[in-house]
C-alpha cells in the first residue's frame, strides 16, 4: 500500500516553493499526485477532467488534418497526454518556465511522465510562455518561430488570478493580438480558468477572434459530494 504521504520533489524557485507531493485519498483508495507553489495548488490528478476538456474542445475547432500545436503550462502533463490522443497532431511543444516540472516527467515521477516523454511528438521547452507569446520571434533553437494551428494555455488560475503579476497584460486586446501573431489563419486559441465564464474577457476575445465560446466544464468532486466546474475558453 501507498504511503498516507510523500514529498516527491521540493525545490526554491524565483517563484517559491515548489512541491511535488503523492499521497493516498482516503475517498478513492488511490494515488493521487499534486502540485503545490508556496500555499497555492496548481494541480492535482484527482481533477483532470477540465484540463483534458481544454485540448479536446480546443483541437475539435481546428479544421486542418496535420496539426502542430502549443501548449502553454505542462503542469502534470493532461492537457499534453489529451492533445496527443487526437491522431492528427504532429509535433507538440509544451512551454514551460519551471525546470523541476520538465524533469518530474523525464524522471517519470509523475503518472504521465514516461507516456510523454517516450511520444516521439512531444518536446518540453523550458521557456516562459507570456514572454514567447507577446514576441515575433522564438525565444530559443529548439522553439520553432512556425505558426500553430492550436495554442492550448493552462498556467494561471484564471482571467484575474495570475501566478505573477506580469502576466495581467496577456488578457488584454493588445496580448492577446500578439499571441495570435504565432497561429495559423484559421488558428485555434483554447484557455482553462478555474472561474465561471468571464464576460468581459468573452468580449476581449472577441475584438480578436471571429468565434468564440465559453464551455462550462462539470466535473465531480467527491470532497464535496458535489460537482465542481471550470471554463475552457474556445476562440477561431
Amino acid at each position: 500500500m501507498s504511503r498516507l504521504f510523500e514529498e516527491l520533489s521540493f525545490r526554491e524557485t524565483r517563484l517559491g516553493e515548489l512541491s511535488l507531493r503523492r499521497r493516498l485519498c482516503t475517498l478513492t483508495h488511490k494515488d493521487i499526485y499534486e502540485v503545490k507553489l508556496n500555499d497555492e495548488f496548481l494541480m492535482s490528478s484527482l481533477f483532470t477532467h477540465a484540463e483534458e476538456e481544454l485540448a479536446l474542445l480546443g483541437l475539435a475547432a481546428v479544421k486542418e488534418n496535420e496539426l502542430d500545436v502549443l501548449v502553454g503550462g505542462l503542469g502534470l502533463g493532461y492537457t499534453a497526454a489529451a492533445a496527443l490522443t487526437d491522431s492528427r497532431v504532429r509535433s507538440l511543444n509544451v512551454i514551460e518556465t519551471m525546470s523541476d516540472v520538465i524533469d518530474w516527467h523525464q524522471q517519470w515521477l509523475v503518472p504521465l511522465g514516461q507516456q510523454l516523454s517516450e511520444d516521439q511528438r512531444c518536446q518540453f521547452i523550458e521557456a516562459d510562455f507570456f514572454t514567447w507569446a507577446r514576441q515575433e520571434k522564438s525565444l530559443t533553437a529548439e522553439l520553432p518561430g512556425d505558426l500553430y494551428h492550436a495554442i492550448l494555455l493552462d498556467i494561471d488560475h484564471s482571467t484575474q488570478h495570475w501566478l505573477n503579476d506580469d502576466h495581467a497584460g496577456f488578457y488584454s486586446v493588445e496580448g492577446l493580438q500578439k499571441m495570435q501573431s504565432h497561429l495559423q489563419p484559421g488558428g485555434v486559441f483554447a484557455m482553462w480558468s478555474n472561474d465561471p465564464p468571464d464576460d468581459d474577457f468573452v468580449m476581449i476575445l472577441k475584438d480578436v477572434f471571429c468565434n468564440v465560446d465559453a464551455h462550462i466544464i462539470r466535473f465531480p468532486n467527491p470532497y464535496q459530494s458535489r460537482d465542481a466546474t471550470a471554463t475552457v475558453y474556445v476562440a477561431r
